[in-house]
């Protein structure tokens, strides 16, 4: 490396070389398996597609294969494919319409056209902490610092057995010590690996930072569809509160944006609100043509003055990472829309990435991904209740969504991680991967089914207590 180095950018890492744990991880999973491989268990499996839950893609290249050959060059990408994409939103309860939705091949790359259009060389982004590495790697690749805000542990106030008396949640007071050249706030929710959800409160919170602050703010919701506890709400979903006056009317800006339908789907003038006394105010059905789900959400003063985007793609929604389709749909206050639209379609149109075939599927996919992801949540459910009824309190927070827990076991989570693989032919992410700022955490996937899952937690299980291992 050193003898080629001189020809590298100084984008990259001074040294490629795997650390010296994660070669000695490499060296211990290759004898396990070489050794009993039919006794191993992946507890670290990302994709749905190694675990049994592939999407069924014969109908929908059946449907779409004649557009296979099509190219439109549109720097947003092909109308109807956005349009199945805000498809996917209004069955949701979100109202994007096609113009704010822009496609990538994937969500990496959202992210990457973002850095491009709202930073300069030298400037900083914010990222939680912990949180999956890859953000810094793509920050690093546009000549971008990360700067970490915190998420800690908090006691559940309601009286909840095991596991559930502990979360994460947001430390919001952490953002305070954000650098002057701070662009972005990037915000994961479901988050990775902790599970936390953002609440009604920390979005507050966030979006007033970013008012304040002059920046923008990145929503990475790829596993927005996959919440473990009822009560989580879609982010967007703040945008849409509402409040009413003593008649049971909409009051102002409160009710949704005044905008045209380019800004955000549906016209304040159009919206009639009616009063609940259990919920609060409710959006009525007349208000979106379509039945609403019932929101309890208090008022926001006005509309966000930051503008949002949102990623998302069809790795998660329909767990397909193999086709290379994602997308950002994105909120903007009015007068800065179309410059804002304007300037990520410049940046996208240099590179054209999102294929025809992708594109082409969109909308067969999509309008199947309700039925999937049903199938992921009623996996990842089943596990989350077995590590919760296995591991109490202490040892594993709450998990409000995606499909990563995080446990805290000893106090190493290297020599941790390596005694399971070596000794219970286990394989788990350690901690210190994520930036947990305590030692012996580990990460795990919800995802492998339910009777390979059991196995994994009872050999954890098994591990503490022979070790007597305490956090």
């Amino acid at each position: 490396m050193s003898e080629i180095i001189r020809f590298f950018s100084s984008r990259l890492p001074k040294d490629l070389d795997p650390s010296p744990f994660f070669a000695e991880l490499e060296t211990a999973k290759a004898e396990v398996r070489a050794e009993n491989c039919a006794n191993f268990i992946d507890m670290t499996v990302s994709s749905p597609l190694r675990v049994g839950l592939p999407f069924d893609l014969e109908p929908a290249v059946g449907e779409a294969k004649a557009d296979f050959g099509t190219w439109v060059a549109d720097a947003a990408g092909r109308k109807e494919a956005r349009e199945a994409v805000a498809e996917y939103y209004r069955e949701r309860g979100g109202w994007f319409s096609a113009e704010q939705i822009l496609l990538t091949a994937s969500t990496s790359e959202a992210y990457s056209i973002l850095f491009k259009t709202f930073c300069d060389p030298g400037d900083a982004i914010l990222t939680p902490m912990p949180g999956y590495p890859l953000l810094d790697t793509l920050a690093q690749l546009e000549h971008l610092e990360c700067y970490p805000y915190f998420l800690k542990l908090a006691r559940e106030k309601e009286r909840v057995a095991k596991c559930a008396s502990f979360r994460f949640v947001i430390d919001t007071d952490s953002l305070l010590s954000a650098p002057d050249n701070a662009k972005i706030l990037l915000l994961v929710s479901p988050h990775n690996p902790t599970g936390h959800c953002v609440s009604e409160k920390e979005w507050d919170e966030i979006v007033a930072f970013c008012e304040q602050r002059n920046m923008v703010l990145v929503v990475d919701e790829v596993f927005g569809d996959y919440a473990i506890d009822p009560k989580v709400r879609r982010s967007w979903e703040y945008l849409r509160r509402t409040t009413t006056n003593a008649k049971g009317e909409c009051c102002g800006a409160a009710c949704g944006p005044i905008a045209e339908p380019s800004i955000w789907q549906r016209s304040c003038k159009d919206v009639r609100c009616k009063a609940n006394d259990d919920e609060g105010g409710v959006l009525d059905d007349k208000c979106v043509g379509r039945e609403s789900r019932a929101s309890n959400l208090a008022p926001r003063a006005s509309l966000p003055k930051c503008p949002i985007f949102w990623l998302n793609g069809l790795s998660k929604t329909v767990g397909s990472p193999q086709l290379k389709l994602g997308w950002m749909a994105f909120y903007a206050p009015e007068k800065d829309f179309e410059q804002i639209r304007a300037a990520l379609e410049f940046v996208a149109d240099a590179y054209l990435s999102v294929s025809a075939p992708a594109q082409a599927l969109a909308k067969p996919m999509l309008k199947h991904a309700a039925a999937y992801e049903a199938a992921i949540r009623e996996r990842t459910s089943a596990n989350w209740q077995t590590l919760n009824e296995t591991f109490p309190n202490k040892y594993c927070p709450k998990v409000l969504g995606g499909w990563y827990a995080a446990l805290r076991l000893g106090s190493d989570d290297e020599q941790l991680t390596l005694r399971l693989l070596r000794e219970k032919h286990l394989l788990v992410q350690p901690g210190f991967f994520f930036d947990f700022d305590e030692d012996g955490w580990i990460v795990v996937s919800l995802l492998q089914p339910p009777e390979i899952f059991a196995e994994g937690v009872r050999r954890m299980l098994e591990m503490q207590r022979s070790s007597k291992l305490e956090p």
